[in-house]
């Protein structure tokens, strides 16, 4: 993504000041450039993601399970009346984030495009974390929240498919609805991993099990804490991806067809699932997801009719001094909308899942 300095249209060698631009000039350069760092974040974290909506509340339509009804040879009468039914409730929160300006109108006579590239990186750098956590926050807590929307009143904020009493399509090798619980523990540690205790196993199957189990594997990708890592790389089932330095030889079995736009670090492959190394999740956890899926969580943002626009962006508060009277601000609320695409697994043996220490 280009520098404040590329958008400012000035060399990052140059000692220019910010009042020899003009206030007008780097309020509009700041938020030029928020708005690239919007769509890098967007693009990001869109694994996660599958939508922004305005919707405070939303009911997904299920279905339904069973056969249809044996008639006979020569039927009589029509079949009995049959009525789909199922769903199940979202909701999305919906908060501020933001930050200030860190100095006064004299601090800023004195200030530098340096320092406003410094600052502007140091903000970047806050809202990614910001989003981040909250996306994480939304995917390994396991119980349902209440949220208290000033305008729509107690929202009801769901996580990923938790044993609740939803009752979800059959899964693969069924024909009965039934409830879905895709927060798990291993039963064993991380230091127990192996051949016989592999964890990809049982979070393939419960992700292939919605979605389907297609010949030669689905694009499954799981998301493990660096502390998992060398236990994944000595399963006898995983392949490495190929060092960009070594060229494998003609034997060798190699990873192709990487999936794009993903956080972390592709390892490589195990029983059918993309391992990625994202040192963001706590230790001893792994999240995964069905790329060819809708995405687990959808983020609300405020409708444009409110004019408060959306993504990170600099929001000024005197229109004759744009950029030193202003903040920074950040509106959004993510919450998981398809239940049944995701899977979080505890690697430990304390005899449930338990929502890691900082998270809800």
């Amino acid at each position: 993504m280009a520098g404040i300095y590329g958008v400012l249209g000035v060399s990052d060698t140059e000692r220019i000041f910010l009042n020899t631009l003009g206030q007008s000039a780097v309020y509009n350069a700041i938020n030029e450039y928020m708005a690239m760092h919007n769509a890098e974040l967007a693009a990001t974290l869109g694994v996660f993601v599958g939508e922004t909506t305005t919707d405070f509340k939303r009911r997904y339509f299920l279905p339904g399970g069973g056969r249809l009804q044996n008639m006979g040879f020569s039927p009589q009468t029509a079949p009995a009346a049959v009525k789909t039914s199922g769903y199940w409730d979202v909701a999305f929160p919906l908060n501020e984030w933001g930050a200030g300006l860190a100095g006064n109108r004299i601090a800023y006579a004195y200030a530098t495009v340096q320092d406003l590239a410094r600052e502007v990186d140091g903000v970047r750098m806050r809202d990614v974390a910001t989003v981040r956590y909250e996306i994480l926050n939304a995917l390994l807590g396991s119980t349902q929240t209440t949220f208290v929307d000033p305008i729509n009143g107690s929202l009801s904020i769901e996580p990923l498919a938790n044993g609740d009493s939803v009752v979800y399509p059959p899964v693969l090798g069924s024909e009965t609805e039934a409830t879905e619980t895709h927060y798990l523990e291993s039963g064993y540690t991380v230091a127990n991993i192996s051949d016989t205790n592999n964890p990809f196993v049982t979070i393939v199957n419960e992700l292939e099990e919605h979605f389907g189990a297609p010949t030669g594997g689905s694009n499954i990708v799981t998301f493990i804490s660096s502390d998992i890592t060398a236990k994944t790389q000595a399963l006898t089932d995983f392949v490495a991806v190929t060092d960009m330095r070594i060229q494998p030889g003609d034997d060798t079995a190699t990873v192709f067809g990487l999936p794009a736009g993903l956080p972390g670090r592709i390892l490589g492959t195990v029983c059918g699932a993309w391992v990625v190394e994202w040192r963001h999740l706590p230790a001893t956890y792994t999240v995964s997801i069905h790329l060819d899926a809708p995405a687990p969580l959808a983020m609300r943002v405020d409708p444009s009719y409110t004019g408060l626009g959306s993504g990170l962006q600099l929001v000024s508060t005197n229109d004759k001094y744009p950029f030193t009277e202003s903040f920074y601000s950040h509106r959004f609320g993510v919450a998981a909308a398809n239940r049944l695409n995701g899977v979080v697994m505890e690697i430990a043996a304390g005899g449930s899942y338990s929502v890691p220490t900082g998270y809800l």
